[in-house]
């Protein structure tokens, strides 16, 4: 199997590394615009692995794992589709995520996988959320929250999120809602700190509801300071930090079982580039076997979530489960 990691950003470089340090790694090649930051990456780890700049460095590839700025994944995908490759997406913008989800039938003429969403939320929050939804006979409510950011792409879409406009799913319909608003404290894993989370332009709504038809309630927030929220209509005024920080995901799931009203909740901390990378090398290697499901969708919908998150655990992040006065599982 020959896989191809576009963008070598905070995220794609843990992608490479999860890869090529695997038990069985498959031939690797890191593509980059800046072609000596791919050379660069390719010399750290330690391999023999391939490099180069443009779309000609990825055309003999089986999968391509999309580790780009928001914005460009719609139009590298498309182009991976028509060259008859699968496609892997980290990103958590919802202009991408809707332009890959519109290439389901491309994909299908093609034989391909477009895998949507792969990084820490969306990605590991969906594998969470199914995984979680087998515990409970109904499931009415997925509320999902996020803490932290990536690299500097990470970071600055982050800043756009929050001015942009919610997507909550009601009742089988969207409500938009502005960004920013709607605080609401949210108690992340351990060391992560509890902090007050908002509303903002996140894809997860599009995803969960996708996986998840009947569900009744899809929400998503992401943490942000007093001045994020001020400042998040002007440009960033810090420079992002070049990996980011300890992050977080909570998955908080409310339905029936056994006649009683439940919650379901899981979680994980860790820097987002590192569990974003776990996820989106996990995926690209399920989809790249042979005889998987193809089209686009989710990345729910190309695993079984409980072989995934033990996967994802043997790469080295953490999940957890808040157990309370009585034991979900």
């Amino acid at each position: 199997m020959r896989i191809a990691v576009v963008g070598c950003g905070a995220t794609g470089r843990r992608v490479a590394r999860q890869l090529i340090h695997g038990t069985d790694p498959p031939e690797l090649v890191l593509v980059d615009e800046r072609e000596d930051v791919a050379r660069t990456v390719a010399g750290s780890l330690g391999r023999d692995v391939r490099w180069g700049s443009g779309r000609a460095a990825w055309s003999d590839c089986d999968v391509v794992v999309l580790a780009v700025r928001a914005g460009d994944h719609a139009e590298l995908g498309r182009a991976a589709v028509d060259a008859g490759r699968s496609v892997v997406s980290v990103s958590d913008s919802v202009p991408d995520v809707r332009s890959l989800l519109s290439l389901d039938r491309r994909a299908g003429e093609q034989g391909v996988a477009v895998v949507v969403g792969a990084g820490m939320m969306p990605g590991l929050s969906d594998v969470l959320a199914a995984h979680g939804a087998g515990w409970l006979d109904h499931l009415d409510e997925i509320h999902v929250a996020k803490f932290g950011t990536g690299g500097p792409d990470c970071a600055r879409q982050h800043h756009r999120a929050l001015k942009g406009v919610c997507l909550d799913w009601r009742d089988g319909g969207w409500v938009r809602r502005p960004g920013g608003s709607g605080r609401e404290l949210a108690w992340f894993p351990a060391p992560v700190p509890a902090a007050d989370c908002y509303r903002a332009a996140l894809p997860d709504p599009i995803l969960l509801a996708r996986a998840h038809p009947s569900v009744g309630r899809v929400t998503a927030r992401m943490a942000a300071t007093r001045r994020d929220r001020l400042t998040m209509h002007l440009p960033m005024l810090r420079r992002p930090h070049p990996e980011g920080l300890l992050g977080a995901i909570r998955v908080d799931l409310r339905g029936r079982r056994d006649g009683a009203v439940r919650d379901v909740v899981l979680g994980c901390s860790e820097r987002p580039a590192v569990a974003a990378g776990a996820v989106a090398a996990a995926a690209a290697l399920t989809v790249g076997s042979a005889g998987g499901h193809t089209g686009a969708g989710g990345l729910v919908e190309f695993v079984d979530p409980r072989e995934f998150l033990v996967d994802v655990r043997s790469r080295g992040v953490q999940l957890e489960v808040f157990v309370g006065s009585e034991a979900q599982h």
